[in-house]
């Protein structure tokens, strides 16, 4: 689900959430969400909302040989989840460059704050070479 957050200010941006559910899988010894799965979660997001925007990444390959890979992520988790807790993951384009998108991505367990992350993608072609993103793709992201 695509949320608008704009309220007639220009320039920003608008906002995807996405719903997830801790299973038992995600947790660790102590029954909290072991930390690196937060990057799961993001990732899932991610790939969300680019289905929620038209953008089918194995279409990416095939019809413009472009990948969408992670170059960095900054984390800082402030609250644990749970088992069986319902997690918000939200996510927001910060910064879109020629070859480059960072996003802002959220975790949330209803009002609480669990999770922050900056996470820089890279478009690269098959061969992992550094390649623009395709004009029609981010002219669906910029309209998200």
């Amino acid at each position: 689900m695509l949320l608008n957050l704009t309220s007639g200010k220009k320039n920003m941006p608008s906002v995807f959430t996405w719903n997830v559910r801790v299973y038992y899988e995600d947790t660790d010894a102590g029954g909290i969400v072991y930390y690196a799965n937060y990057l799961k979660f993001f990732e899932r997001a991610r790939t969300e909302w680019l289905r929620a925007i038209d953008v089918g990444q194995q279409a990416l390959l095939e019809e413009h040989d472009a990948l969408f890979v992670v170059k960095s992520v900054s984390t800082d988790y402030h609250a644990p989840a749970r088992l069986d807790d319902a997690l918000r993951l939200t996510l927001s384009i910060e910064k879109m460059g020629r070859a480059s998108i960072v996003f802002l991505q959220q975790a949330w367990c209803g009002e609480t704050l669990l999770s922050t992350a900056r996470v820089k993608i890279g478009c690269v072609d098959s061969a992992m070479r550094p390649r623009a993103v395709p004009d029609a793709v981010a002219a669906r992201m910029r309209a998200a």
